[in-house]
């Protein structure tokens, strides 16, 4: 077959865009058409088709948002881009839960360097700009300088430190043959009632590992503030505040995406990775 016969192929533009969402890349997509369909997909045809999405694209990433969301998670993940030379960048990452429970991605932005509140900053100001008037709860690691970065764009908005973090970056400072130990005497404080009972739990804990782990104690006693809102909360909403998984399946599959690549290139299916203001991904939204 010549690239004339894939126009009998019924949903070629479907399946080019299902494999190049999946990682291949131009020259894997012409070698998939080839072995499986006996058909010369040329790689001008394939950059046709992916451009189709630029403005379906571009009209998402500057979509008017909803005025409120009871929740917003945020979060980074650094991956690999090639710019001139691969390098490890940020990808800066909101997803909003509306008032009907659903979770939507509001934009996926690519930073340089490392996570830094001055971009988050400029992230949220664009999803305010965007029609986000308010924010009941922000739920985000425990990034130097990123509440004030949150308070600054929604004044109003309560800042919860995810919990996941707080512990692994704990366990940071603690050799391995203690993890355990402090994993029992930190689920107390965690799980507590009342915020008094996590204070009560706090002091044990500090009782124990302050003098050997100072840089511990400072470290909860620095997140304290952001750490303990969502214990003003029953359980079934404790269990979706109180960390940013929601957007860790959102995370996995960026390596999937590049295992074939090896990294981003720059410009992923003619779209530029975004900053601010920027077109940034396909759409998304999930119960």
């Amino acid at each position: 077959m010549t690239s004339e016969d894939t126009k009998e192929l019924a949903g070629v533009d479907e399946i080019v865009l299902s494999l190049t969402a999946k990682g291949l890349t131009t020259g894997g997509v012409t070698a998939h058409f080839q072995e499986i369909y006996g058909a010369r997909l040329s790689k001008d045809t394939i950059s046709r088709i992916t451009d189709k999405v630029i403005t379906e694209m571009t009209q998402w990433c500057s979509r008017p948002l909803e005025s409120v969301y009871p929740v917003v998670f945020i979060d980074a993940i650094h991956v690999k881009i090639r710019d001139g030379q691969v390098s490890n960048r940020p990808i800066y990452v909101a997803i909003g839960v509306t008032v009907n429970g659903e979770r939507d991605v509001l934009g996926l932005w690519a930073g340089d360097g490392g996570e830094g509140a001055k971009f988050w900053l400029l992230v949220l100001t664009e999803i305010k700009n965007r029609g986000t008037n308010d924010v009941c709860i922000v739920v985000c690691d425990g990034l130097k300088g990123l509440p004030e970065a949150i308070t600054t764009v929604w004044p109003l908005a309560v800042v919860q430190t995810c919990v996941i973090h707080l512990i692994r970056n704990t366990f940071r400072y603690a050799s391995r043959k203690y993890w355990d130990l402090m994993s029992e005497g930190l689920r107390p404080i965690y799980t507590a009632p009342t915020e008094a009972a996590a204070k009560e739990r706090f002091v044990e804990f500090t009782a124990k590992w302050g003098t050997q782990y100072p840089a511990i104690i400072k470290l909860w006693e620095n997140a304290w503030t952001e750490f303990v809102p969502f214990l003003d909360y029953d359980i079934e909403i404790r269990r979706i505040i109180c960390s940013t998984n929601a957007i860790e399946s959102l995370n996995a599959r960026y390596p999937r995406a590049i295992g074939a690549r090896g990294a981003f290139p720059d410009r992923a299916g003619s779209i530029e990775m975004p900053v601010p203001g920027d077109q940034v991904a396909r759409p998304h939204r999930a119960r």
